[in-house]
């Protein structure tokens, strides 16, 4: 369990499945994404995040916001199964309830994890990705400390070629640019 000032991120529970089948259904929390999840597809999502976390000790977590709601989504690092130039890696990614965008959540939440990744999990290394029309999620990539080459920028191997969604930015961050930055 991570605490930050106004969130939890904790392990995921079984009555987070309906508030992240609900996220996983809402058009505009997808509209990046390749589209809806049904509930089973989120289920399965959430064993997956569940078995990463009995495998190696960390994962995306589920993210309370006490006083606000017990279930905003998901924040937190998984080692990706993909087939890309900068593998093996550790990914930070989220997903929040459009209700609370705009409100720092996923920023938050994210710099705790890459402290946790760096600290206490003592990686080098810490990326992510989206596609370039996801600007607010580049957003955060930028406001937590991560950059940019475009060079490193690649076309998602389980994206059909000719897909509006194929083409990704990677953004990255060093354990010594998290120290460096005075993030840690």
């Amino acid at each position: 369990m991570i605490r930050t000032e106004r969130l939890i991120l904790r392990p995921w529970r079984d009555d987070d499945i309906e508030p992240m089948a609900a996220i996983n259904a809402d058009p505009l929390v997808v509209r990046h994404l390749p589209g809806p999840m049904t509930r089973a597809e989120t289920e399965a999502m959430i064993a997956r995040k569940r078995a990463h976390l009995a495998k190696h000790s960390f994962a995306s977590f589920a993210v309370e916001a006490p006083g606000v709601a017990p279930f905003i989504g998901y924040v937190g690092l998984q080692r990706p199964n993909l087939d890309a130039h900068f593998m093996p890696a550790v990914e930070i990614g989220w997903r929040l309830a459009s209700a609370y965008w705009g409100k720092g959540y996923a920023t938050e939440a994210a710099r705790a994890s890459l402290r946790f990744g760096f600290e206490d999990l003592n990686l080098d290394q810490i990326v992510s990705f989206t596609v370039p029309a996801n600007k607010p999620s580049w957003a955060v990539m930028e406001r937590i400390g991560m950059t940019r080459d475009p060079r490193d920028d690649f076309d998602h191997p389980r994206i059909p070629e000719g897909h509006p969604l194929r083409r990704h930015i990677l953004y990255r961050m060093a354990r010594v640019d998290c120290v460096v930055r005075g993030r840690s």
